[in-house]
């Protein structure tokens, strides 16, 4: 008998182990513990899977309940289950700290998808479970950026991350969850933006900054100012993100590469203009000599991926995001922020995307966006490098500026809450100075206007093309009023000027889509041509009289007539244009810098605009104006910048009476939006959000009106002028 119990003993002992392996192995948890498990390797990979995270999160929560309340488990079998699901949901709570965008998919009021439902059946009927009827229930749209088909692993590249394939992600310094308290429910991003349009007079644009001390490791025979030192003291004290939007000329790239090496955010990612690669490459092994750096080129065939720096510019990021997201970068710099302005360009999707897959494994890294020229035409270009830098997300603020704003004690509803607000976001890191005050050893630069008189042929011709313009807007015009007129009944005293803006936008976008007929783009490259060569003879006379100098302009026939004249006369010249090689285009700028028989260097204006010292001259030739004051300030500062000795004068050539005068006067108005939001200073006619070339066809059409309709004796010959 007692062999007998001790069978039946060991067959009981058995049947409970084969009961409980069965349970390990089988039903929902394995199923769930599977699952978690790819949400982890996704996130850890940066490609997370919110619809995979939701779903498991909310079978746990409904296993849990049904575990509580299941009368036929005993308290030891309860237990042991509910300690298995709670290993499950720790792995879901250290997956959600390396990507907080997914705790929003845990709050009661989220939704779940076509695709949350449908991932919900496929693991329960795995599990052996009746998933049930389907719902009808709302549903949430994937918004996700698309890939690229021309995905790129460089074959360096791809040895570099075999060789460390568990770089465990850094969150020592993640950021504590901030209670949202007054601020719940309100619309922040637009208070924030109105804070920087409307700011007090002289009120300061830049973060607190320590005091200068010397970097920790400064190679020999350098030296920084005391405006570049403070910065990089900055982040020697821990601060991490920067928008750097000194002055052109002010040393960013230096302050930024020196930056990188005091927080030790190896590997750094620099993303920068194709035309500045080379530039950022030179000056890496001058700043940082101890640190390797690679360019990407291309497909990046020949980059090393072991390099401690690595360059590769915008047109290319399509290609390399994918594996840039992997490889494990501490720190990304941005160059030329203001290119990626337009959020829903591709470029700037590929930079947001790098930059938030560079959170997910560092919680604190180095991000910093350099620009000379952050607001181009509107306070909105703020919102995309905000983004970047991991200020704000689309809708709102994230927790460490939303803790600054929590401080105020206030609401939008609060007078005192914008001037508050503007300050939180400058201490999250805008750096902002400027020439005038942090280097006085700067000589002093002026633009200089240099009226010309065309050849009477060409002004007769360029004259008459402006009045068939005028002609074409007036027309457009009085069929639109009398359009209205016949719809609507509304007689408007005078000039109705709501309805000239909409005619000069409706022929802005014609001449959008056109590229012929006199439109206003055409206009301005036809007075670009006929002033080329009054411009270059001005060169040539600066040139002889005064020593080197710098010729700009924007279209390439211009930049041709200009090197006829040199020719002519006999002036040694070379060029930067977008269709030459880089190594042309640095051998171009050595023999400006270094050759003293070399005269002139012949720019084009988006191709030498930014990265290129030429500080060799003290003499700018704008022989086009461009579109926006931001692009002519940055062509004066290659050569208004440190190192300087000579006052700078940037000689601006504009053809007397012609549409090349409105723009000048507009761009000098545009001007006032940086010194505004940026500098607190208060200007009176400062364009905001306007763009110049609408502005241009707005006082065409509003000088033409008023000419026609002037009651005066010349209204007749005005007519016939008109029509």
């Amino acid at each position: 008998m007692a062999a007998e119990g001790r069978r039946a003993s060991g067959r009981g002992r058995t049947s409970q182990r084969q009961r409980s392996r069965q349970r390990d192995e089988g039903g929902l948890i394995p199923v769930l513990a599977k699952a978690v498990r790819e949400v982890e390797i996704g996130v850890q990979r940066g490609r997370p899977e919110p619809t995979r995270f939701q779903v498991v999160a909310l079978l746990v929560r409904d296993e849990r309940q049904r575990l509580k309340s299941d009368p036929e488990l005993t308290e030891p079998a309860r237990a042991a289950e509910l300690k298995r699901l709670d290993g499950i949901a720790t792995i879901l709570a250290q997956t959600a700290a390396r990507e907080p965008s997914l705790f929003g998919l845990l709050g009661e009021d989220a939704v779940e998808s076509d695709a949350t439902r449908g991932l919900r059946r496929q693991l329960l009927t795995a599990a052996g479970q009746d998933p049930g009827p389907e719902a009808e229930e709302p549903v949430r749209r994937d918004t996700t950026v698309v890939r690229t088909e021309r995905q790129v692993v460089p074959a360096s590249v791809a040895r570099a991350q075999l060789m460390t394939p568990f770089m465990v992600p850094d969150f020592s310094a993640a950021p504590a969850r901030v209670e949202t308290r007054r601020l719940v429910g309100w619309d922040l991003i637009g208070p924030l933006l109105n804070s920087f349009e409307h700011p007090a007079p002289g009120v300061s644009s830049c973060m607190e900054l320590p005091g200068a001390r010397p970097p920790a490791v400064l190679p020999a025979g350098l030296s920084l100012m005391d405006h570049q030192a403070r910065l990089v003291a900055s982040v020697a004290d821990g601060h991490r993100t920067f928008l750097l939007a000194d002055e052109p000329g002010l040393g960013k790239t230096a302050q930024s590469l020196l930056a990188a090496q005091a927080a030790e955010a190896y590997p750094l990612l620099v993303v920068v203009p194709n035309v500045v690669k080379t530039n950022w490459a030179r000056e890496a092994a001058r700043w940082t000599p101890g640190r390797s750096v690679s360019v990407v080129h291309g497909d990046g065939n020949d980059v090393d991926g072991f390099a401690d720096i690595i360059v590769l510019n915008y047109e290319i990021l399509d290609r390399h995001v994918g594996w840039i997201g992997e490889h494990g970068f501490r720190g990304m710099i941005v160059d030329e922020a203001h290119f990626i302005k337009n959020k829903k360009s591709q470029r700037s999707q590929h930079v947001l995307e790098i930059a938030d897959r560079v959170r997910q494994r560092v919680a604190n890294p180095l991000m910093m966006a350099l620009t000379g020229t952050p607001l181009i035409n509107d306070v909105e270009d703020f919102l995309t490098i905000w983004q970047f830098l991991g200020w704000i997300t689309e809708r709102s603020p994230r927790p460490g500026l939303m803790a600054r704003l929590e401080e105020s004690g206030m609401t939008p509803a609060d007078f005192g809450f914008y001037p508050a607000a503007r300050q939180a976001v400058v201490d999250m890191g805008i750096v902002r100075r400027r020439k005038v005050d942090v280097a006085a050893d700067i000589p002093a630069r002026r633009i200089a206007d240099l009226p010309v008189e065309l050849d009477d042929a060409e002004s007769r011709s360029i004259h008459a093309a402006e009045r068939e313009l005028a002609l074409r807007l007036v027309k457009r015009y009085d069929s639109a009023l009398a359009a209205r007129r016949e719809h609507r009944g509304v007689e408007v005293e005078g000039i109705d000027h709501e309805l000239v803006r909409r005619v000069a936008g409706w022929e802005l976008a014609d001449g959008d889509d056109s590229s012929t007929g006199d439109n206003v783009f055409a206009m301005v490259r036809r007075i670009g041509r006929a002033k080329a060569g009054l411009a270059a003879d001005y060169a040539a006379q600066l040139a002889r009289s005064a020593g080197k100098v710098v010729f700009f302009a924007k279209h390439l026939d211009v930049l041709d007539a200009a090197g006829e004249v040199f020719d002519k006369r006999g002036i040694t010249y070379t060029e930067i244009r977008g269709d030459q090689s880089a190594t042309a285009r640095t051998k171009a700028i050595d023999s400006f810098v270094n050759d003293p028989d070399v005269a002139i260097i012949v720019c084009s204006l988006t191709a030498a605009g930014v990265g290129v010292n030429l500080q060799v001259a003290s003499n700018v030739v704008l022989a086009e104006l461009s579109w926006t004051d931001a692009e002519q300030t940055q062509a004066i500062d290659r050569v208004h910048r440190i190192g300087q000795t000579e006052p700078v004068t940037a000689w601006r050539v504009i053809a007397a009476q012609t549409l090349d005068a409105r723009i000048a006067e507009l761009i000098d108005q545009k001007a006032g939006l940086a010194a505004q939001a940026l500098d607190g200073i208060a200007t009176e006619d400062a364009l905001s959000s306007v763009d110049i070339r609408l502005e241009a066809l707005v006082r065409l059409l509003a000088d033409a009106l008023a000419e026609r309709d002037a009651p005066s004796d010349d209204a007749e010959d005005v007519e016939v002028d008109l029509h």
